[in-house]
């Protein structure tokens, strides 16, 4: 199921109006839905299950109204998420599995088959052929990647850099796709996507009418709008889900050893509700993280004296995570921290006004100048 929706699958580059609150979603998604209007999603609305015995048109508003638009999130939800929803019993849910079971794969496959998907999975090129190199293509779809770093190493101009780049045609290692960004630290810019579109001789407004923002005030309410995201979703072409950061406003509001065990449970939440969506739509998931001084006295020996927030939870929740290092001058680093396929290696790259870039022959970079000579800004973290 994942693995198909990863395939390179063509999908519409020109930009709809952007929906500006949950019930206008949910209008255009029920519109969508009801006269069989697709914009290069590969997913089912979950007016599908009306083809179920017993299975009414109730029902299915009530899934809408919990967030539930695909049979791709009914058949990965497990029941009792399913049993919170008011006025479906377990009998109709029963029902639902069932017959979701039975419209879609489910089980094993040979190793070989998976291979062969695999092949054609979309990587997104990130601006920097040495990352890419790295990355062995580019930013994985389908999967949770996670940029970990201090502030002023790059995480957020890279999400900025890869919002443009999902845009591009599959032929430019791109992912034909909109991007869907949650942004918890306030450091989106406009300007800095339209410089890097401008860079890729993309139009400007295009790129950014096919970027969906919103700010989260706090983790709640970050949880909310990734559940929201799925109605969104619906009926488009999204290549991309941006989350920066996923850990500050849970840092931020739980504080203290007692509080660390409900803290790292919705954070475990948050993650798991991620990883439907790269499933679902087979689109790649960036999330940024920040670090923390390691206490144990032997880390500066080791040379782990920064780790990453979040322990264990994010560390399973992650398929790859990526450190970003400062170095000398403008340089900056990025470290392949953990992955299920990738070395353990590292790449050089410089942030520029076009984004991120490579370092020339000599170490400068090759477009633009750079945006670290100068003073820290909120948008160069």
């Amino acid at each position: 199921m994942a693995l198909q929706l990863q395939q390179r699958q063509p999908a519409p580059r020109a930009a709809e109006s952007r929906l500006v609150n949950a019930e206008a979603e949910h209008q255009a998604v029920a519109l969508q839905e009801e006269e069989g209007m697709e914009d290069g999603s590969t997913t089912m609305g979950v007016e599908v299950l009306l083809n179920c015995e017993g299975i009414q048109k109730r029902h299915i508003d009530l899934l809408r109204k919990a967030n539930v638009h695909t049979i791709d999130q009914v058949l990965l939800m497990p029941c009792r998420e399913l049993r919170q929803i008011e006025g479906i019993s377990d009998k109709t849910i029963e029902k639902m599995k069932i017959f979701v079971k039975g419209q879609m794969e489910q089980g094993f496959q040979s190793a070989k088959d998976y291979a062969d998907q695999s092949k054609n999975m979309i990587k997104l090129q990130t601006g920097s052929t040495a990352i890419d190199t790295l990355l062995e293509g580019g930013i994985e779809t389908g999967s949770i990647t996670e940029l970990v770093g201090e502030f002023r190493t790059g995480k957020t101009q890279l999400c900025h850099t890869l919002a443009v780049t999902c845009q591009l045609p599959l032929e430019s290692n791109g992912g034909e796709g909109k991007c869907l960004w949650i942004d918890t630290e306030n450091t989106f810019r406009p300007s800095r996507v339209i410089a890097i579109a401008k860079r890729f001789n993309l139009d400007p407004e295009r790129t950014l009418d096919n970027i969906m923002i919103a700010r989260a005030y706090n983790s709640e309410h970050q949880l909310e709008l990734l559940i929201q995201a799925t109605g969104a979703m619906v009926g488009h072409r999204y290549s991309l889900v941006i989350v920066d950061s996923a850990t500050a406003l849970f840092r931020a509001e739980y504080t203290g050893r007692g509080e660390l065990n409900e803290r790292q449970q919705k954070l475990g939440r948050f993650l798991r509700i991620l990883q439907r969506l790269a499933d679902i739509f087979g689109c790649a998931v960036v999330v940024t993280n920040q670090v923390v001084t390691s206490p144990d006295p032997m880390a500066v020996y080791t040379g782990n004296v920064l780790q990453p927030i979040g322990g264990n939870i994010m560390a399973h929740a992650s398929q790859t995570r990526l450190f970003l290092k400062k170095a000398r001058g403008d340089t900056r680093k990025m470290q392949v921290f953990d992955s299920p396929s990738l070395p353990e290696a590292e790449a050089e790259y410089r942030i520029t006004d076009g984004g991120v870039d490579d370092l020339s022959e000599d170490g400068g970079g090759k477009k633009g100048k750079s945006r670290f000579g100068k003073k820290k800004d909120d948008d160069d973290e």
